[in-house]
Formats: C-alpha cells, sequence, structure tokens
C-alpha cells in the first residue's frame, strides 16, 4: 500500500440520509488502476471509518 489517494467521489456535507456511490475504478486522472486492495474512508461528523476493498477487473 502506497498511501496515496487515488480519488475522491464525494466531497462536502450531506443532509441525512442513505446513499450509494460507485467507484468506476479510475483515479483523479481517469486512468484505470491496478487490481489489488484499497482502503477507503467514510466520514459522518465526528466519526471516521476506514475499510478495506478488493478491485478486482
Amino acid at each position: 500500500m502506497v498511501g496515496q489517494q487515488v480519488r475522491e467521489l464525494v466531497a462536502g456535507m450531506q443532509e441525512a440520509g442513505r446513499y450509494e456511490v460507485q467507484w468506476d475504478g479510475r483515479d483523479s486522472n481517469g486512468q484505470l488502476v491496478a487490481s489489488g486492495f484499497y482502503l477507503y474512508r467514510l466520514q459522518a461528523g465526528e466519526q471516521n471509518a476506514v475499510k478495506k476493498m478488493l478491485f478486482a477487473k
């Protein structure tokens, strides 16, 4: 794991509710990323969660 941000999918405040976001496997420059494990971070108010996902082409 390199520890670099790949892409930010949602920024800013959202109204309370349920949301779904899909990532197309591209970085901020539009390039496809390599298969492998990636970390993602969810933040809601003062709460943060970091989870691991597997991206496979």
